[in-house]
C-alpha cells in the first residue's frame, strides 16, 4: 500500500533517505567537533570565520536538509507504526493526522530558520 504521507511514496527510497542523511549528519557532527577541539579557547570572530566560509554553508545547507529528511521519516514511522487504532482507538487517525501536521510545521520553520541563519545577508 502506498501512503500519500511518506516523504517519497516508497519504503526503500524512505530508508535510503534516512541512511545517507544519518552518514551526512554525522559526518558534520565529527567536522564541527573535530575543528572545536583543534581550536580551544577560540572566539565568535574565529568561530563566524570557520561556520561562514563558502564550504561550511554548503555543508550546513545540507546538514539542516539532512536533518529535516531525517527528522520527517522517522517521525513518520514513528507514528504510523504507533498510533494506531489498534493501540489508541478510532481516535488514532485524528491523533496521527494533528501530529503529523505538527512535524511538518516544524521542519519546515527549522528549515527556513537554518537556511535564514547561514545565508542572509550579514
Amino acid at each position: 500500500m502506498k501512503s500519500a504521507t511518506g516523504l517519497t511514496g516508497s519504503g526503500s527510497r524512505d530508508w535510503f533517505i534516512q541512511r545517507v542523511s544519518a552518514i551526512v549528519l554525522a559526518a558534520y557532527t565529527v567536522i564541527v567537533f573535530g575543528w572545536i577541539l583543534c581550536h580551544s579557547g577560540f572566539s565568535y570572530e574565529q568561530w563566524s570565520g570557520f561556520m561562514m566560509t563558502l564550504p561550511m554553508k554548503i555543508f550546513s545547507l545540507l546538514a539542516i536538509l539532512s536533518l529535516v529528511a531525517h527528522g520527517w521519516i522517522g517521525m513518520w514511522q514513528v507514528f504510523t507504526d504507533y498510533v494506531t487504532t489498534r493501540h489508541m482507538g478510532p481516535s488514532a487517525s485524528g491523533l496521527r493526522l494533528v501530529l503529523t501536521t505538527a512535524v511538518i510545521i516544524a521542519v519546515f520553520v527549522y528549515a527556513i530558520w537554518g537556511i535564514q541563519i547561514f545565508w542572509a545577508n550579514r
